[in-house]
């Protein structure tokens, strides 16, 4: 056995790495591993890229550039043209983001599963009543992005976002450990509500990206920084910004959350279900009708 699977063992236990990712200062962490992972000096960038690459199955063949200036642009590196062949068909809906499928299903109740036995309310995530009602009997897909992958995401379908609310909040861990054991994560956790609205028949799509523990943060491109994610507490913005299905949107600064919400009618594409790994503009859902 190798150091590093010896390693990788031992960090596979739920317990422990529960205790070593969520039982810290989680915030204060967050903050410096923030600002170090933006150090251009080539050891420290060199030293961090090793460690990252240590621990994770860091795959590099598909970024457009092959050297990054710290770790920072390295976690948020684009990719080559065509690295994610978009499925244009009209009548779906596609992943926003690299990811591995969580929880998924119908809205009952006004209920999601975080995992099997760990339910929230919708209107808590949206923190709106009749946001959340808008999605009563509708399906979503919990999308959990790893710290390796691929961090930006992309529009679903062609669209326009409506508005964009911001809840400050935590940045527990969302792996599988974590959610087993901390209820209403993702309702704790600082998060944004993209609210959309899909071209043609004008359905209603939300996207809810949640950060998560070190670099955490949510970027959008379509969204004045100055005046957007920089305010402290709770804001809701109007917007006007139309996306072709595909287009970038914006990006984590760390892997996190992607929550996909869709109103009633709208199904699960078959290709699709839970611990499946899943790439930008691969089916997500159909339509109706």
């Amino acid at each position: 056995m190798t150091v590093r699977s010896f390693i990788m063992n031992v960090l596979r236990r739920e317990d422990l790495n529960f205790f070593l990712t969520n039982r810290i200062p989680r915030r204060t962490l967050t903050r410096f591993i923030g600002w170090f992972s933006r150090v251009e000096h080539p050891l420290v960038r060199d030293f961090s890229l090793r460690v990252w690459g240590f621990f994770t199955d860091l795959d590099l063949s598909d970024a457009k550039q092959a050297s990054f200036r710290s770790l920072h642009d390295c976690f948020t590196r684009e990719l080559k043209d065509g690295a994610r062949p978009i499925e244009m068909d009209p009548n779906l809906v596609v992943s926003p983001c690299d990811a591995i499928v969580g929880a998924l299903g119908t809205v009952t109740g006004g209920q999601l599963l975080q995992v099997k036995g760990f339910a929230y309310a919708l209107e808590e995530l949206l923190g709106d009543a009749r946001d959340a009602s808008a999605f009563h009997n509708g399906c979503y897909v919990t999308l959990r992005l790893t710290s390796s992958m691929y961090h930006h995401f992309h529009a679903p379908h062609d669209c326009r976002v409506e508005s964009v609310s911001h809840f400050p909040g935590d940045v527990w861990n969302v792996n599988p450990a974590t959610l087993k054991r901390v209820e209403r994560l993702f309702c704790r956790n600082e998060r944004a509500v993209i609210r959309t609205r899909l071209s043609g028949a004008g359905h209603t799509l939300t996207l809810v990206p949640v950060a998560a523990i070190l670099v955490a943060g949510i970027r959008l491109r379509f969204l004045d920084l100055a005046r957007g994610l920089r305010r402290s507490g709770r804001w809701t913005l109007p917007c006007d910004a139309a996306f072709r299905k595909g287009e970038e949107m914006g990006w984590f600064e760390h892997g996190s959350t992607i929550i996909v919400l869709a109103p009633e009618g709208f199904k699960l594409h078959d290709d699709v279900s839970e611990g499946m790994t899943i790439r930008v503009g691969r089916a997500l859902m159909l339509l109706p009708g």
